[in-house]
């Protein structure tokens, strides 16, 4: 399951790849960039998502191993 750091970033990822796109049909280098920084953030989201959930996920296990 995600949670809403994966999920933004996911979409950030995508709303970067539609402006690079965009950008590289119109010839507009600005969007190009945007969409680069989007994608990149997006990333960057993703990845502190996944850490967060499995940092969780361990914890969960933990606490189940050590209940009586």
């Amino acid at each position: 399951m995600w949670n809403k750091n994966e999920r933004d970033g996911n979409i950030d990822q995508a709303k970067g790849k539609v402006k690079q796109a965009v950008g590289a049909l119109s010839g507009n280098d600005d969007l190009k960039a945007e969409g680069q920084a989007d994608e990149t953030t997006g990333k960057v989201e993703v990845a502190i998502g996944e850490i967060g959930r499995k940092v969780g996920d361990a914890i969960t296990r933990v606490g189940t191993a050590v209940k009586p």
